[in-house]
């Protein structure tokens, strides 16, 4: 089942969300550069490719809002005690992941570095952007917010898998 239903997520929100989860998950190792200013395999292996893989999930997250918005009225319902949390919840992790990829192509070009993904030339270096930069400097406290409120979305989801014992886990998987 490709679309969405009252009872399931489909095919194609379950795609974007592992899909979009792994590179995540990818992009949260950027916080190793933090140990030993990234010098260690995951600093010089994985940290390389997050401007690249940054982009690319800055066009999946516009696609897949696109996909919400055509099955909003045939995605499974939440218990209407908890309704309106789950929403805002659910917002704040979309507006997050919507942020980071545009907040973090700002710190580039702000800094006048250009931005190139997968090898290619998105934009080209030039001088420093100062309105560009300011934007720029949310990133990282975005970052530590997505991070929260990513472990918040796990934590319920396994509350609601291991203690509350309803199907709203199986749904995603």
């Amino acid at each position: 089942m490709k679309r969405d239903s009252k009872t399931r997520y489909g095919s194609i929100s379950k795609t974007f969300h592992w899909l979009m989860a792994g590179l995540i998950g990818w992009q949260l190792f950027k916080f190793g550069d933090r140990i030993a200013e990234g010098e260690h395999w995951v600093g010089e292996t994985l940290v390389p490719w997050h401007v690249s893989i940054g982009t690319l999930l800055l066009v999946l997250i516009v696609l897949r809002l696109a996909w919400v918005i055509t099955q909003r009225h045939q995605r499974p319902a939440h218990d209407p005690a908890i309704a309106r949390l789950v929403k805002a919840g659910h917002g704040l992790l979309f507006a997050g992941m919507l942020l980071m990829p545009i907040t973090g192509m700002m710190v580039m070009l702000g800094g006048g570095h250009g931005v190139s993904a997968f090898g290619m030339e998105l934009f080209a270096k030039s001088e420093e952007i100062a309105w560009a930069a300011a934007i720029g400097n949310l990133h990282s406290p975005l970052a530590w917010l997505l991070t929260a409120l990513i472990i918040g979305h796990i934590g319920m989801a396994l509350i609601h898998h291991f203690i509350r014992k309803d199907d709203t886990l199986k749904r995603m998987l």
